[in-house]
């Protein structure tokens, strides 16, 4: 991982539609009329997203957890929790996503680096960051970010490695609710351009970092917590993928 400390960041472009392959637009439309139906029945019954992982969870804490203690998918080794910790703007909170080992493939390996001052967990314990979705105060979806690894205490696997293992986040069952967990599934796949761009431009920000700050471990610096992030509409990404295969 190297950077040219002369040359400036590469710019975090937002994917176009019209860019992508038919097979991949029609695996996203499916995806959005999938989250659209849990908004749909969510509707119904007077909640939303957010509102429904913080059902029964008590007095909402900043930094907590919620659910408490997390959602884990043992067979697919998936992971997420919910929490609140960045004031102002829209965000009300965010998810983090995760794949766990043994759902990590053997022949992905972490990046090789000799400056960690922290141990990062490997084998049995190996977690691999995905994406965080930030969510306004109504319960919807309005932006995804990429953030460095002392944010979430991972271990740090290269952008390719990580957008090798998207296809494999799957919450397959109905706790703490059913709805969240197929609509968290399905917004990794429409918005799969999206979180390869944030990976990808991750990777070139913490090389840029490393290229700028050497002797110091980077992965740990409390100055560099968010890499990257895009706003996101559900409807308006659904509209521009529509557009793309009339």
């Amino acid at each position: 991982m190297t950077a040219d400390i002369h040359q400036p960041l590469p710019e975090l472009v937002p994917p176009v539609a019209a860019s992508l392959l038919p097979g991949d637009i029609r695996r996203m439309r499916e995806a959005g009329a999938r989250i659209r139906e849990c908004y749909r029945v969510l509707s119904r019954g007077g909640v939303n997203i957010v509102g429904e992982v913080l059902k029964g969870q008590g007095t909402f804490y900043e930094m907590t957890h919620y659910p408490l203690d997390d959602v884990f998918d043992k067979d697919n080794h998936s992971q997420y929790y919910y929490h609140a910790h960045r004031g102002g703007g829209l965000e009300h909170g965010h998810f983090h996503t995760f794949l766990r080992a043994p759902g990590i493939p053997e022949q992905l390996k972490m990046l090789d680096y000799s400056g960690a001052s922290e141990p990062w967990p490997s084998g049995d314990q190996a977690i691999a960051h995905l994406v965080a979705i930030s969510m306004d105060g109504w319960g919807y979806p309005v932006g995804l970010f990429a953030c460095n690894r002392w944010v979430t205490g991972e271990s740090w696997y290269p952008a390719e490695a990580v957008i090798s293992l998207l296809d494999s986040f799957v919450i397959d069952h109905a706790s703490p609710s059913w709805p969240v967990n197929i609509w968290l599934s399905n917004m990794l796949v429409l918005f799969r351009p999206h979180i390869e761009a944030l990976l990808r431009h991750r990777d070139a920000v913490i090389s840029h970092w490393l290229a700028v700050n050497p002797g110091r471990d980077v992965f740990e610096d409390r100055q560099l917590e968010i890499t990257g992030q895009l706003a996101i509409s559900v409807d308006d990404w659904l509209a521009e993928l529509e557009q793309a295969s009339a």
